[in-house]
């Protein structure tokens, strides 16, 4: 045969084979690109229309955990981790049990910066290692520059309390007086009782001693540093960074209050991060900005939001917390949470955002899990995620979904694999070595620990945390709701049950879990995204949507419209992929573990249920 034929035919075998490719989905090989990726997958986030959006130009939402309460701690250097291994651990874990797609990750200024005007590389070299585990099992990455109460160093020995963030040599510029919180029942009374915590605080947002611009020189060097030493596909997946933890003033100047303080000393201060960013190579990525640490408090309230910033626009994410200061407190709020507790609060969180003219997160939100409260804690993290998923209490949800989206983003406290199992020297006291719990202020709300054996493992229930929620809409969502089915010991929390209006549907459900998504489409040819719960094993897992019904989804290919595959990274976590690629097309998908091997009878009755319903809903 000549070697003209050979190369024709050569070519012709390329062809099909790049055809069986495209159609089935599988992406390429390359050298960067993570296990389990298909065509559409790693791309940056970024934020567009008060949305966050990836590069095929879906809507995202991430889900996660902060990663981890152990940077306050010294016994690992400042570090989430002791080893890369452990972070490995932990973010497979973190993917696979806790169903997370993204973390905020914690550093530690002090120990960035032992040394005033001296970085050290060794520490940043350690983080951003652990940082890397991470984005290697497909999960998003946005670190934030942590600290409570300022510094660790403004407390004594043998301190009730202690703090974290500042460096030593920041503290010793302040003279402060002897740290004292008088009669404080909780560590976050310190913010505004304790003065040596008041006055450094307000030191920083005044820049004395040039406190701010070396720290602004310190983060910019940190990010340098991590986009130079990360590979173009690993920082891809940081999304963006949170300049600093929970903000407060201190003290107010005279004639001071705290909008006023937002607009004055804490926004110029986004600006400057935000232009250092810029020079570090993070232009395109978002900061995460939080306003006054207690804008939207319930016992503790102040005004802010950042009300007078303007329109963000696309260059920042509105960035809040929210704890219930009631229900921690033991005595303002008796009994558990409820259906709705929670949707006003986290209603405004939306508005606000949207006022902005940007995306919202709540980048930290949970509940003890030990202590006097702790029973409170399966009700009320229920509720906080019920209140992410939808604007519209459950017992309303069905009558009301058109005014249930958007979806918020959010990142639970915390995700610490040493939970129980720490040895920190409180303020560096050798008689004072701290072991349970969180080792940090009496703190217990990690929802994973190591067991003995060495395996993660969850500390609450996986029904609660293992969620679905739409990772990636092709097109605007319209509405979702998930009914978890979560325990209160062995109460079975249902807050959103199917109507008696769609028998067929409720039928199908049974005492099953379900999410619901309806979404309009939008032209985008990559489908849209559900995570998939452990508790939905792809073989029976059951959607029935306007795209058809299936039990057991199939492998994805472009042209399937319902199909399940692994998420990205490796880490035997698994999706739901829908694909509508029309345009202003209103779909919806009921995706539920409640029926096993359901009669075609019983899908096509559901469906018409689903689709009448629709119809009339929306």
């Amino acid at each position: 045969m000549d070697m003209p034929n050979i190369r024709a035919r050569l070519l012709v075998v390329l062809v099909i084979l790049s055809g069986f490719l495209t159609v089935s989905g599988v992406r390429p090989a390359t050298a960067e690109a993570l296990p389990d990726s298909l065509w559409f997958d790693d791309t940056p986030i970024t934020v567009q229309d008060g949305r966050f959006t990836d590069g095929q130009g879906r809507e995202v939402v991430l889900r996660g955990y902060n990663v981890s309460g152990e940077t306050k701690l010294a016994e690992n250097k400042g570090l989430p981790f002791a080893s890369v291994a452990d972070a490995k651990k932990s973010a497979t874990a973190l993917r696979a049990l806790g169903g997370g797609n993204s973390v905020r990750f914690l550093l530690s200024w002090a120990y960035a910066e032992p040394v005033r005007g001296q970085v050290d590389t060794a520490y940043l070299s350690a983080a951003t290692a652990q940082m890397r585990a991470f984005l290697d099992a497909g999960i998003r990455v946005y670190p934030d520059f942590h600290q409570d109460l300022y510094s660790r160093y403004l407390f004594d020995p043998d301190s009730w309390y202690t703090g974290d963030g500042a460096p030593k040599w920041a503290v010793d510029l302040g003279n402060y007086p002897d740290e004292s919180c008088g009669i404080c029942f909780l560590w976050g009374q310190n913010i505004t009782q304790n003065g040596a915590v008041k006055a450094a605080q307000h030191d920083f947002w005044h820049n004395a001693h040039g406190l701010q611009d070396s720290f602004l020189a310190m983060a910019q060097q940190t990010m340098t540093y991590v986009r130079q030493n990360l590979t173009a596909d690993q920082f891809k997946g940081v999304i963006g960074f949170d300049p600093y933890n929970e903000p407060y003033a201190g003290s107010y100047d005279s004639g001071q209050n705290s909008r006023t303080w937002e607009r004055d000393l804490l926004w110029p201060f986004y600006v400057k991060f935000r232009a250092r960013m810029d020079a570090a190579g993070w232009q395109d990525k978002p900061a995460f900005v939080e306003p006054n640490l207690f804008w939207n408090g319930n016992v503790s309230k102040e005004e802010g939001g950042l009300l007078d910033a303007g329109v963000l626009g696309s260059r920042y994410v509105f960035n809040t917390h929210f704890y219930d200061q009631k229900a921690i407190s033991g005595i303002l709020m008796w009994g558990n949470a409820s259906d709705g507790q929670y949707v006003n609060d986290f209603r405004t969180v939306r508005d606000r955002a949207a006022a902005l003219g940007t995306v919202g997160i709540v980048s930290e939100f949970g509940h003890p899990l030990n202590g006097s409260t702790a029973g409170k804690a399966p009700t009320v993290l229920k509720a906080m995620y019920q209140a992410l998923d939808s604007r519209v209490k459950g017992a309303d949800w069905w009558a009301a979904p058109a005014t249930s989206g958007p979806v918020l983003s959010g990142s639970q406290w915390q995700w610490d694999i040493y939970h129980g199992r720490h040895h920190e020297l409180m303020n560096g006291n050798p008689d004072k070595v701290l072991t349970e719990g969180d080792a940090w202020n009496d703190e217990d709300l990690s929802a994973v620990r190591l067991d003995d054996s060495g395996t993660a493992v969850l500390r609450q229930d996986a029904r609660l945390l293992d969620r679905i929620y739409p990772s990636a809409t092709a097109g605007t969502t319209a509405a979702f709701t998930y009914e978890d089915r979560s325990r209160d010991g062995s109460t079975t929390l249902t807050w959103n049950p199917v109507p008696s209006s769609l028998p067929n549907v409720s039928r199908l459900v049974g005492t099953g879990q379900y999410g619901l998504l309806v979404w309009r489409s939008d032209g985008t040819p990559a489908p849209t995204e559900l995570h998939l719960p452990a508790s939905f094993p792809t073989a029976t897992t059951t959607v029935v949507s306007d795209l058809g019904t299936s039990y057991g989804p199939p492998a994805y290919t472009r042209t399937t419209p319902i199909a399940a595959a692994p998420e990205p990274g490796g880490t035997g976590s698994r999706r739901l992929l829908l694909t509508a690629p029309d345009n202003g097309v209103l779909h919806y998908a009921l995706v539920t573990n409640g029926t096993a091997n359901p009669a075609p009878a019983l899908l096509n009755a559901a469906r018409s249920e689903l689709s009448a319903w629709a119809a009339q809903e929306f």
